[in-house]
This record gives C-alpha cells, structure tokens and sequence, in this order.
C-alpha cells in the first residue's frame, strides 16, 4: 500500500535531497557531465539508487521498491530541477514505472520493476511521432505476431535518454490497438541516433526498429491507458522539476540584485527590478500550487488528476521559461555568457517545455479530459 510521508517527514526528506544534489550535482559536476558521451554520471546514478532510493519511489515493495506517494517524488524532482541533474530520472523511474505499473502485469512487472528501483536497469518510453506528438494512437510503429512471437518496426523520435536505456518500452499499432511491447534496444532491428538537444542536460534519440523482436506488456490494444498514466504521472513530475529550476532562478535574482550596483546604490532598490522580482514570485508560487495540485490529484486516483496534470505542465512551462528569460536581463551582460549559469537554467527551461507537448498541447488535452 502506498505511503504518503507527513509534512515533517517530507520536509527532511526535502532536505537530504538537497543536501545530497548540492554535493554530488554542483555547477561544476554539471558541466563536466552534460559535455560526456552518454550524458550522465553512472556512478551518481547508482548513487542516488543506493543512499537516497529515490528509482523506486513509485515502485510497490514487492517489486523491490519504496511505494511512496508521488508528492514524494515530486519533491525529489522539484530539488533534481533545482541542481540541474543530469541522470535519466524522469524516464526510467516516473515515465517508465508508471507505465509498467499501469499495465497490472505482475510477471513484467516483476521482471524490469525491481532493476529499475535500484538503478541495474534504465528504462526509456517510446511513443512520440515524426512530429513530435505524443499520441499512443500514432501508427508510427507497428507490431506483428508470428509463430516466433512479437516483433516491432517503425521508428519512434524524441526519446528521453533512448541512447542511455537498457530497457526501451515503445507503443506500436497491432490489430487490437495501441499496445505497449517491451524491445532490448541493443538487440537485433534496432538502431539509435542520438540526438544534438538545446539542453544538453537532458538527452534524448531517435529509435528505429526493423522486425525487433519484441514482448508484449498488458493486454493488446490497452497501450493508451498505459500511455495516459504515464504522461499524467510525467507531466506533473516535470512540472515540479520545472518549481524547483525557477524558484533557484527567482534566488539567483534576488541574490544578485542585493550586491549588483549603479548610480552607486544596489540595482534591487531600483522598481523596475523591484517588479520584475515580484512578478517572478507570483509565478513561482503559482506553479508550485499547480504541480503539487496535480501530484496530490495522482496520490488520490482523482478523475481529475489528468486535466490538473496538463494544467500543471502548460502552466510551470510558460512560468520557468519567462522566469529564465528574467533571470538573464536582471544579471545583464554576465548572464549572456557561458561562464554563468543563467543559460544552462534557460536552455533547461525551453526544452522542458516542448517534452511529454507544449502548453498548447496541453490546454487542448485539458479541453478534450473536460469534454469541451
């Protein structure tokens, strides 16, 4: 049964999070790991695995997990935004376990679940089109039963950290419907393409599949449910990822107005940065409230957990993004330069905010969840 920490619970946990990412994820750790070839510390990976647990947050005991409430994990993701980790958190524990956990598949579930929570196995969700579009429904990829089983061809594009994943879980078409398959991404048929990103912190790659053997999860033709926990769970997670980033943003501001000097008095008594400040509080404050919002409606299997998912994630998006761009005018000139951090936060911000669709998308896909 899920676990929801209490507020002083969750409030440590807030700070071990902290602590642990401003040890092992500083400016620095950033920047060395975003420029290596896969992208990520494998050795903060395990890490996180081995002294925070937080891969098996959303995972049930009997998998091998901690089964704790999603607010939980958001907490987690909002301090990971916070530090601008680079690790394949938002696939493998959020997208990928819901999904798998969606299918009520034990044997799977059993199978993958338990390597995923302790961080032995990276698992990627495939089901965005040529487009960009993420609709289970999408023909891009189709599956084909024959007497040796399963088999998957087509290509899927856009695949968070799809160069990193031992596991690939990819939506593809068959007679029944959108089905979830299960594909080694290093087994036969399939090929990788990693991709250049704006966010260099976050990768991601195009898979292509040529008669991949594959393995069916669930029932056959049940993919969009799957698919639709799943972007649920990973909009809401992001949009607590997307708090974290702003509200470090709004500090950095408030930070540098305070020392920043012309006409030889600090630039924060000045109004114009004065309101700036201020609006970027209304904003991160508002998107703390819609993310949280969505994670609660999560722990509580709301009907409306979807629509307060998309609104969470149109909503954070748009705040990060314009919180960003402020970040950069208040620290002027410094904050154009690479030396600074200000670019790695706005780089983050604008590609968060097309991952799992873009506000747009998700506006639309709140109107379609409230019937409209």
């Amino acid at each position: 049964m899920t676990t929801v920490l209490d507020e002083a619970d969750q409030r440590e946990f807030r700070s071990t999070a902290r602590s642990f990412f401003e040890r092992y994820s500083d400016e620095s750790a950033v920047r060395a790991t975003m420029e290596t070839k896969e992208g990520f510390d494998r050795a903060l990976w395990t890490r996180m695995a081995d002294e925070l647990g937080v891969q098996g947050l959303l995972v049930p005991d009997r998998f091998g997990g901690t089964d704790l409430g999603f607010v939980d994990l958001q907490i987690v993701t909002e301090e990971m935004g916070r530090a601008l980790v680079c690790a394949p958190f938002l696939s493998s524990a959020v997208l990928s376990a819901t999904a798998l956990l969606a299918t009520d598949d034990d044997q799977r579930c059993g199978e993958w679940l338990r390597g995923i929570a302790d961080g032995s196995i990276i698992a990627a969700l495939a089901f965005a089109d040529r487009q960009g579009r993420w609709d289970a429904t999408d023909t891009s990829v189709r599956a084909v039963h024959s007497d040796d089983g399963w088999s998957v061809s087509g290509e899927r594009r856009y695949v968070l950290d799809g160069a990193a994943a031992d596991l690939v879980l990819v939506a593809a078409a068959t007679p029944s419907g959108p089905s979830l398959f299960a594909v080694d991404p290093h087994g036969p048929g399939c090929a990788i393409t990693a991709l250049e990103t704006l966010d260099m912190t976050r990768r991601q790659a195009n898979l292509s599949f040529e008669s991949t053997p594959a393995t069916l999860i669930g029932n056959a033709g049940g993919a969009d449910a799957y698919l639709v926990a799943a972007v649920n769970a990973g909009a809401a997670a992001l949009a607590a990822e997307q708090v974290g980033g702003a509200r470090r943003l709004l500090e950095m501001s408030v930070e540098y107005a305070k020392v920043r000097e012309q006409f030889g008095r600090p630039i924060g008594s000045f109004q114009a940065i004065k309101h700036k400040c201020a609006d970027m509080l209304v904003e991160v404050e508002s998107a703390t409230s819609a993310a949280y919002a969505a994670g609660a409606a999560i722990d509580e299997a709301s009907s409306e957990a979807g629509v307060l998912a998309s609104l969470a994630k149109a909503y954070c998006s748009e705040a990060y993004c314009h919180v960003a761009a402020e970040n950069i005018q208040i620290h002027g000139g410094i904050g154009f330069t690479w030396e600074h951090p200000a670019h790695l936060y706005f780089r983050r911000a604008k590609a968060s905010e097309m991952v799992l669709g873009t506000p747009t998308y998700h506006r639309e896909r709140m109107l379609k969840e409230l019937g409209l």
